[in-house]
This record gives structure tokens, sequence and C-alpha cells, in this order.
């Protein structure tokens, strides 16, 4: 934060009156089931976003970044919040503000903010929607005024959808508003019915293993799985009466894999209808503790998003199939929309270096270049500091 606030004085010279942090996320198990009624399993970890922020006086939204310093000093009025593409990475914070404003919240107050990322860009990790929930909170704060969490959260999808074009769930920016340390979240996203499961894992941690791939989720596969989803809901719903695949269950998409009739859709939306019910089931196992049924239940995932979602990669297959055969690991997936980005792996904390490493060089070798490897702290979600 002492970096954040000399930064804050170089660029707008004076001292801020205000900080911030917004998580990122990993999701243990439940991936892109989001868009179609199912349960996703997320956390808030401790790599995330954070801001330093003062009132300028002056009715505009002044914007820094200290990962894009090439970009310079981004200015916004807040009558004129419609997106730009030359805005770059404020269109994040110009849409939730955009959006409070049309919800009736009045966010009229001038403000600096100056923020760094300690999430990976393109990791997976969900930095866009940690940036989002992050700018709603401050909007929130710095204009006096009480917005409920959820609001937020949904504004924060509503950014990605309407604003950015991206069809994506509710799943990151619910785990960022709403995450509790050492906790994930059973979500119904139908309902936004959720639970808070402790994490315990006894003596394995959780390793974050980053491609380096980046992917440019609005150009990419990623709304074309949904299209072909939402083809294989329409064609089920001729004969049943379903409003979302995530409320079928393997045997009942099974018996009905007719009515669909197309190969390709029928194994896009065989994930989503099997992720659900194996996010169910792991949660299970968690809460009885039996890590190695819950860690097959990972490595199932993985085979599913890869299989018959078809949004895995190279890098990520290997990262996540040279961690099955180390020792000590109970599981290991891609997290995040796929075609890049990150994996994760369950492993004991005693084997955890050598898991880097072994993965690490066979990585470098097949791909050219070495991944990255974190350690995945849970944290609480966004707030003021």
């Amino acid at each position: 934060m002492n970096h954040l606030s000399k930064a804050f004085l170089k660029h707008f010279n004076y001292e801020p009156t205000a900080s911030f942090f917004s998580p990122g996320r990993i999701n243990l198990i439940g991936e892109h089931t989001d868009n179609f009624g199912g349960h996703v399993f997320p956390a808030a970890i401790t790599l995330g976003t954070y801001a330093v922020v003062g009132k300028n006086n002056t009715g505009l939204l002044r914007l820094y970044s200290l990962n894009f310093p090439e970009v310079g000093v981004i200015t916004v009025d807040l009558n004129e919040l419609d997106f730009r593409k030359e805005d770059n990475w404020a269109n994040y914070v110009k849409g939730m503000a955009k959006y409070l404003k049309e919800a009736g919240h009045a966010i009229t107050v001038g403000l600096d903010i100056l923020i760094e990322g300690t999430i990976p860009n393109g990791s997976g990790l969900s930095s866009s929607a940690s940036l989002e929930i992050l700018a709603g909170i401050i909007f929130e704060k710095m204009n006096d005024l009480t917005i409920d969490r959820l609001d937020i959260v949904k504004l924060g999808k509503r950014v990605e959808n309407d604003y950015l074009g991206l069809n994506s769930g509710i799943m990151d920016q619910f785990a960022i508003g709403m995450g509790a340390k050492d906790q994930a979240l059973l979500l119904d996203t139908n309902t936004l019915v959720y639970e808070k499961i402790p994490v315990k894992l006894g003596e394995n941690i959780v390793v974050i293993m980053n491609t380096k791939k980046r992917r440019e989720l609005v150009e990419s596969a990623y709304n074309d799985r949904l299209r072909e989803c939402q083809e294989a809901l329409k064609r089920l719903q001729t004969k049943l009466p379903i409003a979302s695949l995530g409320e079928l269950d393997e045997e009942s998409f099974n018996a009905h894999t007719n009515l669909i009739g197309d190969p390709i859709l029928i194994k896009r939306a065989r994930h989503p209808v099997f992720e659900n019910r194996r996010t169910l089931r792991a949660t299970e196992y968690l809460k009885a503790g039996d890590l190695k049924a819950f860690g097959k239940l990972v490595n199932d995932s993985h085979i599913s998003l890869r299989d018959d979602y078809g949004v895995s990669c190279y890098e990520l297959d290997t990262l996540a199939e040279n961690a099955w055969e180390q020792p000590g690991v109970l599981g290991a997936r891609m997290i995040g929309a796929g075609f890049g980005g990150c994996a994760i792996a369950i492993v004991a904390k005693d084997q955890a270096d050598a898991l880097i490493k072994n993965v690490g060089k066979i990585y470098e070798e097949k791909i050219g270049y070495p991944a990255e490897f974190y350690i995945a702290e849970i944290g609480d979600g966004a707030r003021a500091l």
C-alpha cells in the first residue's frame, strides 16, 4: 500500500484517502455450469487487485494502472460512460459506473483511482471480475452509498455480458464479492442460493499452474460453446419440461440424447449436466473428508472439459495430465474459460516443490517456455481496507 500511495502521489499530486482490495478466484470444481443453471464451487484467493483512491472535485474519473503504464492516465467524464475501445482496461470501471447510475445510485463524485493487480492478466483467475467488483465497492464507498453486495455482483456480470459482450455466468463476480477466508461457496447459479463450506484439505494445498498462454475470451470459442448448449437445450425442450440443463441428471440426459440428434451438440451439453452432478458429489466428499474421492472428481472434470466441452488446449492438458502422474497429487484440472490460463493441482504439502519442479520441467520441454506456479491461499472477498 505504501508503494501504491507513492505512485498515486506521483501521478495525481496529492495523498490518497482510501484503499481497497478485490480478490481473484479459483474454482475447485463446477466449470462452465454457471450459464446453464448448474452449481459451482469457487473460492476467493489472496491474489487480487489493489486500489488507492482520492476525490478530485472535477466530476471526472482519472484512472491509472501500474500494470499498464504505457496507457497512461485515462480520463472519463461521469456523464459519458459509453464503451470506447480506446479506453482499454478502464471500460471495466466505466461499465460499473454506468450501470450503477442506471440502477438509481448517485455516482457523482469525481475520483482519482490508481490500481495494481497481482493476478496475471489473461490467466483465468478472473482479473476482469476482480476489477469490476473493486470498482463497484469504490463507487459505493466514495459516494457515501449503501448498496447490497449482491446487486454489485449482478451488475459486475452485466458489465461482462452487456457492456463488453461476453456471455459469461455469475460465478466469478459472486465468488469475488461474497468470498470468505478458508471457505468455498457452493452456489446454485439458477437461484443464487449458496452455502459456505470450509475447505479442509488436511496436509494438502492447492497449487495454481499458469500456462502463460493468454486467451482473449470475447474472440474465443467461449460464446460458440454457449450457443451449442443453448441449441441442445432447445431440442431437449421439445419433449422435456426443463428451463435449463442444470435441471437434468445423468440418467435423464442419457435417456433423451436422441432429441438432440447431433453428436457434437450431445458432447457439448453433456458437460454442464454431468459437471453439475460432479460438483454436488464433490462437495459432499469434501464435507465428509474423503479427499481421494474429491480428487478423482476434479480429474474427471478436466477430462470432461477436454473431451466433451472442448475448451482445454495442449498447454492446459500438459499441466493437468502430468500433475496426475506426480506423487501426492489428489487431483488436477484446468480452471476458468479455457483455451489457456491456469490449471490447479491439489497436492500434499511435502510434495508441492517436487510437483512444481517436475511438471515445470516437462512443460518447458514440451511447450518451449516456462509455466508459472503459485500457492493458492483462500481469502476474504472484496472490501475497503
